[in-house]
């Protein structure tokens, strides 16, 4: 489960492969995300379920039913079969985005780009902080990630999604 902690400067992270971003997690698609996906060679009707919320239909990354794991999570290795193409929400994970507070101890609005955001990691992912850790993850860099999600999601329409795959079809 996620455990949201204020993320208000650079963030030490390394992929530890513990698979638990991968497992039971409601991840939704942007048509972009589908497309980019396809391209690598796999049908949308591997991967998407369509998710209902207050009367709009949006795409979501399909998961197996034996574990929940995410359709191209590889159980034996813990790695991502699409990391090349990986949904954008799983690029901002253990990231969060938020456009308003959660009401956790010590947050902080951040400024970017004329826009106000709350910004949080995940507490519970073992790689924050990691020993030897591959990268620094900037606020900035996740706040031009979740500019770019919302953008992409603000065109993912179940009209969008449906004349993407028959877009995708025609050219197979």
């Amino acid at each position: 489960m996620f455990k949201p902690s204020p993320f208000k400067s650079p963030v030490s992270f390394r992929c530890l492969f513990c698979v638990d971003c991968c497992r039971g997690r409601h991840v939704y698609l942007t048509v972009d995300d589908v497309e980019r996906i396809s391209r690598l060679g796999h049908d949308p009707s591997e991967f998407v379920t369509l998710s209902i919320e207050d009367a709009a239909v949006y795409p979501t990354l399909s998961i197996r039913e034996w574990d929940l794991g995410c359709a191209f999570h590889d159980p034996e290795t813990g790695r991502c079969r699409i990391h090349e193409a990986k949904p954008l929400i799983c690029r901002i994970y253990p990231f969060m985005v938020s456009r308003k507070p959660l009401g956790v101890e010590g947050e902080e609005p951040f400024h970017y780009k004329g826009r106000t955001f709350w910004l949080y990691y995940d507490g519970n992912c073992p790689g924050i902080n990691a020993e030897e850790p591959e990268t620094a993850i900037t606020s900035e860099e996740i706040a031009e990630l979740g500019l770019e999600f919302e953008e992409e999601f603000r065109r993912t329409s179940l009209d969008a999604l449906v004349r993407l795959v028959e877009r995708l079809g025609d050219q197979g």
